[in-house]
């Protein structure tokens, strides 16, 4: 089994055979990986292959000289950190490389320690400029978690166990229908999961049902150089781009069974296999997954690993639609709103008693998403100060007549009440198993179908 690939690669440009060997392999014994090349030429094509995190260039070199190498590298990758290396130092050639967007500069002979330090300086300097790009993102970004708002007891739920989860590794199952928001919850596991800001953990996101089968495993483990027609370079796939972040799997369920036996591997033996690779590669990736399929019921058909399911459940979260959590609609409505009242420059204070009442009365099959659809049509369409129910889509004006459209609170309480009970029935094996869904005794269940007047199974 190979080792785990070394997270700073470092490219080494020097003519001078001896120079360039004795520094690739101090560099490597450092755990460095390290690429080295001979000409300017070479080095371009290598950055352009490979993501160098730092450059280590000779200024004379033939053909192309270290400085004007310094100008395509930067062109290449800007983040790349360039060490010039020269003989023949000047104050003058140091302020040109500086000046060009060298970070720092040698002289030979080369001292490795010296090397060794400046990299080390380099790197470090690196970490801390990322580390305030990350902050200046956090505190300047605007706040999209707002599919997760909500005080209801469900999503009190979801909140409860991100807390708890997040800062853990274990893999984390994410259920609910499309449009509750499955993503955002998958966003904010990785988000509290970070002690600190770290730009090695990254999020990515993989549609499992947006990518041709034939496309997915190497979206997935990448692939080596002449694996295939047209893999004319190394590419890495998402679980080791994430490095110690998260690979988030979106729409699981639709994950072919080949494919759902190598990510087995993965979960398994935290390593993967990339395509026309001879040996596998250790990855640190955390794993988190989301369906709007039951992949209990998947496991069943024999559409969906059983051992996988097992993998991947370790921690489950349910997002409930949002017709089951209505009393989040007003806090939803008002951070929607305000969200499409900024990026439009709209004057718009709220939305209208019945308008809201039009929306808690929605049955909302497409969840938060609908909603926030809805709220974006009003703005681009209202005039405002007020979202009116004429700004609101016409196959919503139907539900001004629903009987459940009543302002007495007991009444609707009731009413919403008999209606959530209907659904848990409907979806229990038995009356045992729905009593334990809505947390009662079976002899309370039995006394609440009566009050509510529900008849039929």
């Amino acid at each position: 089994m190979s080792r785990a690939v070394p997270r700073v690669r470092v490219l080494v440009v020097d003519d001078e055979p001896l120079i360039r060997d004795t520094l690739a392999e101090y560099l490597t014994q450092e755990n460095f990986a390290v690429t080295s090349c001979a000409t300017g030429e070479d080095a371009v094509r290598a950055a352009t292959e490979t993501r160098f995190d730092v450059a280590i260039c000779d200024v004379q070199l033939p053909g192309m000289d270290g400085l004007e190498l310094l100008d395509r590298l930067l062109k290449v990758n800007p983040e790349t950190f360039v060490l010039i290396v020269t003989a023949y130092a000047t104050v003058e050639s140091a302020v040109e490389a500086f000046h060009r967007g060298a970070h720092d500069y040698l002289m030979k002979p080369i001292l490795l320690d010296e090397v060794s330090a400046k990299l080390r300086r380099m790197l470090a300097t690196r970490e801390l400029h990322r580390e305030n790009q990350w902050l200046r993102r956090e505190l300047s970004r605007e706040y999209d978690s707002s599919q997760l708002v909500g005080s209801s007891p469900q999503m009190k739920r979801v909140h409860e166990l991100i807390r708890k989860v997040a800062p853990s590794r274990s893999n984390v199952l994410i259920t609910g229908e499309s449009g509750t928001g499955k993503e955002l919850v998958a966003r904010a596991l990785h988000q509290h999961s970070l002690a600190k800001p770290n730009a090695d953990a990254r999020f990515l996101a993989v549609n499992c049902a947006a990518i041709p089968n034939e496309l997915l495993e190497n979206q997935l483990f990448g692939h080596r150089k002449g694996a295939f027609t047209g893999a004319d370079r190394d590419r890495e796939g998402v679980f080791l781009h994430a490095g110690s972040g998260t690979v988030f799997l979106d729409e699981i369920g639709e994950l072919p069974l080949a494919t759902q036996a190598k990510l087995l591997r993965t979960l398994e033996q935290k390593e993967i296999m990339p395509v026309g690779a001879n040996e596998p590669v250790r990855v640190d990736a955390r794993i988190l997954a989301a369906t709007n399929k039951d992949l209990r019921a998947e496991v069943e058909h024999s559409r969906f690993r059983e051992d996988l399911y097992y993998r991947l459940n370790v921690v489950r979260i349910d997002v409930a639609p949002l017709r089951e959590r209505r009393d989040d609609i007003p806090e939803l409505v008002d951070v929607l709103l305000a969200r499409h009242v900024k990026s439009m420059g709209k004057r718009f204070t709220g939305v209208a008693y019945e308008t809201m009442r039009i929306l808690l009365a929605c049955p909302w099959r497409g969840n938060v998403r609908e909603l926030d659809n809805v709220l974006q049509r009003a703005v681009i369409l209202g005039e405002g100060p007020l979202v009116e129910p004429s700004d609101l889509p016409p196959d919503l004006a139907p539900v001004l007549d629903d009987p459940a459209l009543v302002d007495d609170l007991t009444e609707a309480v009731r009413r919403f009440e008999r209606r959530h009970v209907e659904r848990v029935l409907r979806v229990s094996a038995d009356k045992k198993d729905a009593a334990r869904r809505l947390n009662v005794g079976l002899s309370s269940l039995y006394r609440k179908i009566g009050e509510l007047g529900i008849q039929g199974e």
